[in-house]
């Protein structure tokens, strides 16, 4: 097995936990990972990536080459069409429907795309676009769009259930395990 995962957001939404949690789960299950994270501006709301490489073969360069990712997990939309490059073509593509405008559309310097949605459909060959937010607060906290959008993507990756379960009990803070552990599922059901 060899996947490539780009996790992309924007400062605060949680991307480094996610990569966390993906990391530790394909260690423990014997895989060879390599994790980068890339960021520009992200405590102010600036673009974040992480790049999530696992193979049962050694993985040589951490980034992920355009072209080249299996899957993209996107914690807004607008950070889903950026990185759409990155998406091998007929990848998986997993976008919470939250827009986060950037400060050049907020100030009328830039539109927002057009045709967004369909953009996003033509490259991937899997689009599961949902309101990972709404799930989140629906389950306790508006930070666990992270653990949403992993519970979806579940069905693309070798783990167990039990595995996830694990790896969050392990990696989430105490107070918020039990919320994260059923974000991960409401996000299966997405």
């Amino acid at each position: 097995m060899k996947t490539n995962i780009l996790i992309v957001g924007v400062g605060g939404q949680g991307t480094l936990l996610a990569s966390v949690l993906l990391g530790n789960l394909a260690l423990e299950d014997g895989y060879d990972v390599k994790l980068s994270e890339v960021h520009g501006m992200s405590q102010r709301g600036g673009s974040v990536v992480t790049h999530v490489k696992i193979s049962d073969e050694k993985v040589g360069a951490p980034l992920i080459e355009e072209g080249e990712a299996d899957i993209i997990l996107a914690f807004e939309q607008l950070e889903a069409y950026r990185w759409l490059p990155w998406l091998k073509e007929g990848g998986s593509l997993y976008v919470n429907v939250q827009q986060i405008l950037p400060m050049p559309v907020v100030l009328g310097d830039a539109p927002w795309p057009e045709n967004l949605e369909e953009a996003l459909k033509q490259r991937a060959g899997k689009v599961k676009a949902f309101n990972a937010l709404e799930i989140a607060e629906e389950c306790g906290s508006d930070k666990a769009v992270n653990v949403v959008l992993l519970g979806a993507a579940a069905r693309d990756l070798p783990f167990s259930e039990e595995a996830w379960m694990r790896v969050i009990s392990e990696k989430v803070k105490g107070n918020f395990v039990e919320m994260n552990k059923f974000a991960f599922q409401r996000g299966q059901q997405a």
